[in-house]
């Protein structure tokens, strides 16, 4: 086989084993967001609070953020294919729980779990992609799979509303258990680590005592902290509305139906789709991604004081703020594509899950945190939360967002026209 022949094979059976792990992503993002949604009924059928909701949606990211620097050890060392499957079985296994739960403390548990098994995706689609294809792929490669996956999110609203209303949140969500079960069997017949003669084939397994050593290596990388800075907050801020209370605000502040509060998230999902989209391949035409990351993300800011500061802002302002959160709160891949350009080859699992588990250890601690400020505020005679509690709470998120962006300000950028030199040493 020529070699150029031999390159188009080996992209065409790398991109179906990207579009198998992006279509299994789908489970992931509609567990994560559906509480955004059925919000308000969890509350009213288990009698719970906002502390208890925020801390039951931050327990899947809890679940996910420790699970990801076991999981970098687990794809350096037993490769994405085993890797994944198994979480994936572990994440069934969850959301069995999820479903199934009686009460809130079962319900936790399940939701636990589900943030586990779930923990995996993104970094097995990160591995294979470093692995299937070129460091100036990556970006794009990697906004399709956010894409995809966000089909999920998009389930999760509209269609997460009114099928609830018809048969309930169980059996949607039994139906959601089914599908992960299906694709952690299609990841086992499709997924393969790498393509023929790349060295993960031909490594020999690391002793635990070098995985650690490579572990440090990781943390102790002087360009990481102020990526990390970014990593926490960004997409924690952003998914604090678009997760969790955008839905609940909409509904108790403007009065929209559940399904017209579901009809905006489902806007703000394809907007986010379209923003992965657009900025998936934005590095390569600038040269940059520190500051694609940062343009994007000082939009964010914007959009979110917008929400904060008006008093009895007029709905179409809220709805449109939170629709172009969606789409430019895809500026936080380019801040994980910008990560990966820090570690080799031999450490990119455990550098990807270090920096997945900022993001989603933010998420969870800003969950849980929402919930608190909301709670911090007397309710209305009704039980809804008060304009002033949601706009302290969108106050807060811009504060802390211009505190990230001004850390991440130190980081040094990596370019996209850098790293293919590397590769071709002999050009000038």
């Amino acid at each position: 086989m020529q070699p150029a022949e031999r390159r188009r094979s080996v992209y065409r059976r790398g991109l179906v084993i990207v579009a198998t792990l992006a279509t299994a992503y789908m489970a992931s993002h509609f567990f994560r967001a559906s509480n955004v949604t059925i919000g308000i009924d969890l509350m009213r059928d288990l009698s719970i609070g906002p502390e208890a909701l925020g801390a039951l949606t931050g327990a899947f990211f809890f679940g996910f953020a420790a699970m990801q620097i076991p999981c970098g050890f687990f794809f350096d060392r037993f490769g994405p294919r085993r890797t994944v499957t198994g979480m994936l079985l572990l994440a069934t296994a969850g959301g069995v729980i999820f479903t199934a739960a009686p009460n809130w403390p079962v319900l936790l548990s399940g939701r636990v779990l589900l943030g586990a098994g779930f923990g995996v995706m993104l970094i097995g689609s990160m591995v294979v992609i470093t692995r299937w294809f070129p460091p100036d792929r990556f970006s794009t490669l990697t906004a399709i799979v956010l894409s995809v996956g966000l089909l999920g999110n998009l389930i999760a609203t509209t269609p997460l509303a009114w099928a609830s209303e018809i048969s309930g949140w169980r059996t949607v969500f039994g139906a959601a258990v089914l599908f992960t079960a299906i694709a952690a069997v299609a990841v086992w017949i499709v997924v393969r680590d790498a393509p023929d003669g790349h060295p993960f084939l031909e490594r020999k397994p690391e002793p635990a005592s070098e995985m650690l050593r490579g572990l440090m290596e990781v943390l102790r990388n002087p360009r990481l902290k102020p990526i990390l800075a970014l990593n926490f907050f960004n997409y924690a801020c952003t998914f604090t509305v678009q997760g969790l209370w955008g839905g609940a605000y909409l509904r108790e502040v403007h009065g929209l139906s559940p399904i017209a509060a579901g009809n905006v998230l489902l806007a703000a999902v394809v907007a986010y789709q379209l923003g992965m989209l657009s900025f998936g391949p934005l590095d390569r035409i600038f040269d940059t991604r520190k500051w694609i990351a940062i343009s994007g993300t000082l939009v964010i800011v914007g959009l979110l004081a917008a929400l904060a500061i008006p008093s009895a802002p007029p709905t179409w302002l809220s709805i449109g703020a939170i629709v172009a959160m969606g789409f430019f709160s895809a500026s936080s891949t380019m801040v994980m594509t910008h990560g990966r350009g820090i570690f080799p080859d031999r450490l990119i699992g455990r550098g990807i899950a270090t920096m997945n588990t900022s993001v989603m250890l933010g998420v969870a601690v800003m969950q849980t945190l929402s919930g608190m400020i909301l709670g911090a505020f007397e309710p209305l005679a009704s039980g809804a939360r008060t304009e002033i509690a949601y706009r302290s709470l969108f106050g807060f998120l811009t504060v802390i967002l211009l505190v990230a962006i001004a850390m991440y300000g130190r980081s040094e950028d990596i370019k996209p026209s850098h790293e293919m030199r590397r590769l071709r040493p002999g050009e000038s």
